[in-house]
């Protein structure tokens, strides 16, 4: 049964993506193919691949996590965000994955994987200019938390080896980790491991996974260069300063940037109409830019 607070989570953020999206249709410019089954779960597992019309070449492929506590989220809310990303030279995906409580950890990094995999692999995904040289992912909230942990996962082969992983075809260039929380995820659920959505996620006790929630263990000098979006009127900004710190000391390429003023909150920058977040989202692009071979 999810906790009180994701059930909280889940209406609160239906409400506000309805109202940020009202009226918005993918642009003109941008083929958006949806539904692609990745697994065998019909519900969960299926992608979106939207990428610019008339490209007569391979393109930078983004890989986007979308957030909502590991209980909410999907394709359809990231669908704009996703679009308008591709506007800017890219192949984005655009995946579901399994949500808590029916699925809890770690579904949402094996469908990744799973994700990474199916795209190199596929026969039916050479028909899309990807160009798997220049792999970046992109994750928001919970999202930032779940692609911070795969990164790991893909940099480290000791730590790749707890899940069982196979490491894709590709090479990952950069990250993108956007209003993230609890990128320190082993000290944080010793701190609160019945808090709502961590509940939801790890069941009752977390700690029980051990080092496979030790990310900060695992992360080294191989680590993606990454790009952090934070905004000062959102509560989870204090979570990525000190990932920043660590990539530092580990002479990792970081990047933190804190945009706006109070008035500017949680994953504004997946609001494609707004301002302030079309600048964060021009940032982190040419970031990524800067990366590609």
């Amino acid at each position: 049964m999810i906790s009180w607070e994701g059930k909280n989570l889940i209406l609160m953020s239906t409400v506000a993506d309805s109202s940020r999206d009202a009226g918005l249709k993918i642009p003109e410019e941008i083929n958006y193919i949806d539904k692609i089954q990745y697994g065998e779960d019909t519900e969960f597992q299926n992608l979106d691949i939207c990428y610019p019309k008339d490209t007569n070449a391979k393109l930078p492929v983004i890989v986007s996590v979308h957030g909502g506590g590991y209980v909410y989220g999907s394709t359809r809310v990231y669908m704009f965000y996703c679009a308008d990303l591709a506007r800017r030279g890219f192949i984005v995906v655009n995946f579901n994955y399994r949500l808590a409580p029916k699925h809890k950890f770690p579904a949402p990094l094996e469908d990744l994987d799973s994700v990474l995999h199916f795209i190199t692999e596929n026969e039916q995904m050479k028909q899309y200019p990807f160009d798997f040289d220049n792999v970046f992912i992109v994750g928001d909230s919970a999202g930032a938390q779940i692609a911070s942990q795969y990164a790991a996962i893909f940099t480290n082969d000791e730590y790749r080896a707890l899940f069982g992983f196979e490491k894709p075809a590709i090479k990952l260039k950069g990250l993108g980790l956007n209003c993230g929380a609890r990128f320190d995820m082993y000290n944080d659920c010793k701190k609160s491991p019945r808090y709502g959505v961590i509940r939801d996620y790890f069941g009752l006790r977390p700690t029980k996974f051990g080092d496979k929630i030790n990310v900060f263990k695992y992360i080294d000098s191989n680590y993606p260069p990454t790009y952090f979006i934070t905004a000062k009127g959102d509560d989870l900004t204090p979570f990525s300063e000190p990932m920043k710190n660590l990539l530092e000391s580990k002479n990792v390429k970081a990047i933190w940037k804190v945009y706006g003023d109070e008035n500017v909150w949680h994953v504004f920058h997946v609001n494609v109409r707004w301002d302030i977040g079309i600048e964060a989202n021009d940032d982190e692009t040419n970031f990524f830019k800067e990366l590609i071979d």
